[in-house]
């Protein structure tokens, strides 16, 4: 049998050269991942050592959903292993048998390949009977962390030691950049395990900005794959048109970053601009600023307003599984009594925590008076008037400058400003249409402390105590 491949690049030729035990292969739509994968399983049967003349492996290529599986994964490996040379057999789990009696060598090639749909964490349990070799997962940001931990526990497994056992077993992935809070780009820019090795392909085209905020796509030099794309460059530059930002900045360019499916609720943001370069200290003499959103992921936010009109975030606390009070008094006060120790404090919250619980009669707010924050409610808990006060600072402009700057620690806010938090799309034929509520999810809390915060900023209202914090007693902040 032979392959005629070449390596669409340097950085996918580097890929091939690696036995790490886990392999990534990250870059834009045509980089030429998924074939590089498809060779490399291949390839790694081929050199198993022999056992009574042959050579034996089992891989698992798994993909998110059936659907893509089908149309994608298995279309690609096909156009490489047609069915002449690679039989299919359609039955659950869908199999691959590549058996070849003499591969050239006088050795018989014997690969199977299980190929798998697995898009939820609590479908681990398909994985743990399987003794395998090794793994590729297809677009593997679109795969549940726990889906590849069992996999790299199944791999390794076959042949079996009294067999000769595998000569290379792990796990490689391909993928596009996925968002800057997934699991691969912890893995791959921030862990960065031992005997794990990532590529990253670069883009297709090069951004240029220009200076009347137009910006033009440019040739990279560096595209991997190019000459076996239609048309070459012209492919990406094809693809550009009518694509958003976000969609450029993660298929064509490369980049990590958020290809939500949804419209963004603020599409006043710009990241470059709202964005402070460094830490933002608070002004001294200005009071402090809190906005509080409640429930079970309570989250905060602190905020300033400084005399020219400026508003400067500088800082978002966000809970997980824990009330508002033990959130407020382990989390936030603290951070406060170090941070803002000379403020003064006015803190504001979402009106339904002047209700009381059926299982409580104490109300968050309550809670929060508790322990030392005395909070007012929101004058409004309306979704227009809420997402207004916000767009309101960042639709101005001070002395040059933006009227709203966001600390660069508050990773969880800018996530949600580009992009992930979102209004979602209605399926429906003809005209694109969203739901006229954002969707609530792990990035709608600290958005919601941040509208309270802005709502009472705008209006000005003074309902609140100004409280200034000048030593920690057990009544709370005198």
């Amino acid at each position: 049998m032979q392959i005629e491949y070449k390596p669409p690049g340097k950085v996918a030729s580097k890929f091939h050269l690696s036995n790490a035990f886990v392999r990534g292969l990250m870059g834009p739509v045509g980089s030429g991942k998924s074939s590089s994968c498809c060779v490399e399983v291949v390839s790694r049967a081929l050199r198993q050592k022999p056992h009574n003349g042959v050579r034996s492996s089992r891989w698992a290529i798994i993909r998110n959903t059936y659907p893509e599986l089908k149309s994608t994964t298995i279309k690609t490996w096909q156009s490489w292993f047609p069915e002449e040379v690679c039989q299919i057999r359609w039955d659950a789990p869908i199999t691959a048998f590549m058996k070849i009696q003499d591969i050239g060598d006088g050795t018989a090639l014997d690969l199977e390949v299980l190929f798998l749909a697995l898009d939820r964490a609590t479908e681990t349990g398909k994985l743990r009977s399987l003794e395998l070799t090794a793994a590729w997962v297809n677009e593997s940001s679109e795969i549940p962390k726990e889906i590849f931990d069992m996999l790299t526990q199944r791999v390794g497994r076959y042949p079996p030691k009294k067999e000769g056992g595998p000569s290379y077993y792990g796990v490689i992935l391909d993928t596009n950049p996925p968002d800057d809070d997934s699991w691969y780009y912890k893995m791959a820019e921030e862990d960065k395990p031992d005997e794990w090795d990532f590529f990253r392909q670069s883009g297709g085209l090069i951004k240029q900005e220009e200076d009347d905020d137009n910006v033009s796509y440019t040739p990279n030099p560096d595209a991997e794959n190019v000459l076996n794309l239609p048309n070459g460059y012209s492919y990406y530059l094809d693809q550009v048109a009518g694509k958003t930002d976000d969609w450029i900045n993660v298929f064509v360019l490369g980049n990590y970053g958020t290809t939500a499916d949804g419209k963004p609720v603020y599409p006043e943001w710009k990241d470059k601009v709202h964005i402070s370069k460094e830490t933002l200290d608070p002004v001294e003499g200005l009071p402090i600023i809190l906005g509080w959103d409640f429930g079970l992921t309570p989250a905060c936010v602190v905020t300033q307003l400084t005399q020219r009109g400026q508003l400067l975030v500088l800082q978002e606390f966000v809970g997980e599984d824990m009330g508002i009070r033990q959130f407020a008094s382990d989390v936030v006060k603290p951070a406060i009594m170090n941070e803002y120790y000379s403020n003064r404090v006015i803190s504001v919250g979402d009106p339904a925590g002047a209700t009381r619980a059926q299982t409580d009669e104490r109300t968050c707010l309550q809670e929060l008076y508790e322990v030392g924050i005395a909070t007012e409610p929101a004058d409004t808990n309306d979704w227009l008037p809420r997402r207004e006060s916000v767009a309101f600072f960042m639709n101005r402009m001070i002395d040059g400058g933006p009227g709203f700057i966001l600390d660069p620690s508050c990773s969880m806010l800018r996530r949600g400003f580009n992009g992930r938090y979102r209004y979602q799309r209605i399926r429906t034929a003809g005209t694109e249409r969203y739901k006229d509520r954002p969707v609530k999810d792990i990035y709608s809390h600290i958005q919601d402390a941040i509208q309270y915060a802005c709502l009472k900023l705008r209006t000005g209202t003074q309902k609140a105590k100004a409280r200034k914090v000048t030593h920690q007693s057990a009544q709370g902040w005198t």
